[in-house]
């Protein structure tokens, strides 16, 4: 794992990765909201307002799996000290919090002619909403401190402890009686989702995944770049101060 923490290495490993990710992304969300908006079919109940789901689902999967990446980032920061660990937790902390806002705010949309309101404090909702506090909380924490190194362990230790509300949004359908279905996709016995609507929701997942990558990848190397411009700029001040010496 270390061997990743070497930041010319990452720099290479990212600038391969960047394109194809990229083209990958481009590619799946044109081909994701052709099928969506044009191709799926309407909802019998819903109707024309169901074409939400292909961005609301998608967000909040990747609002759950950016803290779990989070998570296991935070953990090879507190037990291997791993550098890049951190940057790669920094990183995704915005672009998680930015899939959580989406998917509460379409998930509103989505609620007020289906459900009659805005807002239900009902488990998934606000288990969600506890999840952008989290993603803030570690946001402002990591920049509160001076030190890097105590700002840090800090915010890894906030989003070890919030990783228990993971478990609880993904089965909140299941232990209380809330607004939202149970799960219609990721079941034993297979998807319960129509394969016309399947499939446009499958290739939105797949874009919206290569935009955390794209994004999470693009952001590293830029802390890591700038971490290298303020290491030189502080070999110059220091030689500067020795010649003046």
């Amino acid at each position: 794992m270390h061997r990743y923490a070497n930041p010319s290495r990452f720099i290479r490993i990212a600038d391969t990765i960047f394109p194809w990710a990229g083209g990958i992304m481009i590619t799946a969300f044109a081909i994701g909201l052709y099928l969506a908006l044009l191709k799926s079919p309407a909802d019998y109940q819903q109707s024309e307002m169901v074409r939400i789901m292909y961005i609301h689902v998608p967000a909040a999967w990747m609002a759950l799996f950016t803290y779990a990446f989070m998570a296991l980032s935070s953990a090879a920061v507190l037990i291997w000290k791993h550098p890049i660990a951190l940057l790669s937790a920094k990183a995704a902390a915005p672009i998680g919090a930015s899939f959580t806002v989406i998917c509460l705010a379409t998930g509103s949309l989505w609620g007020k002619p289906m459900w009659g309101t805005w807002w239900v404090w009902d488990a998934r909702l606000t288990s969600v909403l506890i999840l952008l506090f989290l993603y803030l909380g570690y946001i402002a924490l990591i920049n509160a401190f001076d030190e890097t190194e105590r700002g840090g362990k800090a915010a890894s230790l906030l989003a070890l402890v919030g990783a228990v509300n993971l478990p609880i949004i993904k089965y909140s359908v299941d232990w209380w009686n809330t607004l939202h279905q149970p799960a219609s996709v990721f079941r034993l016995d297979g998807p319960a989702i129509h394969p016309d609507m399947l499939w446009p929701l499958i290739i939105m997942a797949i874009a919206f995944k290569m935009f955390l990558l794209t994004t999470l990848v693009t952001r590293i190397k830029s802390e890591l770049i700038a971490a290298r411009v303020q290491n030189v700029q502080r070999s110059l001040h220091g030689n500067l101060a020795d010649g003046r010496g």
